[in-house]
């Protein structure tokens, strides 16, 4: 019998060791979906579930790791900011410098998951596993896929292939990178993908698997005087003149600025005007498209495709989504607003 049993325990991926034996994951809460109910005062989900009760629900997860939880946040990711940013990094930092501790695990709204994980991916110091995880159905409702899915961050979070692979997000079970992965529906609960190069790997009851690693990782630490500049999207579309990014200057507090252009980058003669009153006053600029898989490059010559925006010192995004590539910028500007060294992060 106890051989049978020992076998069962290596099928299923269940530790039959004492429960000081098990790994140690530490939870950081955010708030989100995964954490919501239905509040028929409001009549509409508000987050209000705790990082320990969404673990309560969930006791299989004893069978496999210890976990302790931490509250960073308990609020709808729309509400993210930088600064909550930092302070989520810094703590995960704390949290993995801690031998005992094998991985982290964020439970986030899916807003704006994949910026927060990207985040992460580029101010972790640790190898060892960042998974952010959510989920697209409130925790009230009868078929919600959060349970489920922090359940698979766990697994992730412990396994020992996961190790140097930068943050991670774990839905559907499927585990994408953070610095390739984004959302795809409003609603359907395989709402992450890599559109372009596909998932690195599956979790599920029968263990974790990984097919491939993301390559193009890069870490830039945090000081501890470290503070996030601002950095604002604009979008190009047909007519756009520029007009937004003058009321963004004239505010005066415009520390960097990421265009959302059109195909390969480009945008339209007026608003390259724009563009280059920016460049003028030293801020940095970085060229990222709107269209949702390839790179941009510096094809075309004339005003306002790519050659024209580099020549007055634009970044390329490379294959960035506008929203990650602000997410770099932000980082990299506290380093340095030299195109030159600018684009050596963008093109890492």
């Amino acid at each position: 019998m106890r051989a049978i049993v020992a076998c069962l325990g290596v099928l299923v991926g269940v530790h039959l060791g004492s429960a000081a034996e098990l790994p140690l994951v530490k939870v950081l809460s955010t708030g989100g979906t995964i954490a919501s109910r239905y509040d028929p005062v409001q009549k509409g989900f508000v987050p209000a579930v705790s990082g320990e009760q969404l673990l309560e629900g969930i006791p299989e997860i004893k069978a496999i790791a210890r976990v302790e939880v931490e509250t960073i946040a308990t609020i709808g990711s729309s509400d993210i900011t930088p600064e909550i940013w930092l302070k989520l990094a810094r703590r995960a930092n704390e949290v993995l410098a801690d031998p005992a501790v094998a991985g982290v695990v964020v439970t986030h709204g899916t807003d704006t998951m994949e910026e927060t994980a990207y985040f992460l991916d580029l101010t972790i110091t640790s190898q060892k596993p960042v998974i952010v995880v959510g989920a697209q159905r409130a925790a009230s409702i009868k078929d919600t896929d959060g349970p489920r899915n922090l359940m698979n961050a766990i697994r992730v979070a412990i396994s020992p292939e996961a190790v140097g692979k930068g943050a991670m997000i774990v839905m559907n079970e499927e585990i994408n990178a953070a610095r390739e992965v984004t959302k795809t529906s409003t609603l359907d609960v395989g709402t992450f993908r890599t559109l372009e190069f596909g998932k690195l790997g599956y979790a599920s009851e029968e263990g974790v698997r990984f097919y491939r690693a993301p390559l193009r990782r890069q870490t830039i630490p945090l000081a501890a005087d470290t503070r996030l500049g601002r950095v604002e999207i604009v979008m190009h579309y047909a007519g756009a003149d520029g007009a937004l990014i003058r009321a963004l200057l004239s505010q005066g507090k415009l520390d960097g600025l990421v265009i959302a252009g059109l195909g390969l980058g480009h945008v339209s003669g007026a608003m390259f005007d724009a563009i280059e009153e920016v460049r003028a006053k030293n801020i940095p600029v970085v060229i990222s498209t709107r269209v949702y898989t390839g790179r941009v490059l510096p094809l075309y010559a004339s005003k306002g495709s790519g050659v024209s925006l580099v020549k007055i010192g634009c970044v390329e995004a490379d294959n960035l989504s506008p929203q990650k590539a602000r997410v770099l910028l932000l980082l990299a500007s506290t380093r340095t607003k030299d195109p030159k060294e600018l684009a050596n992060y963008f093109n890492h």
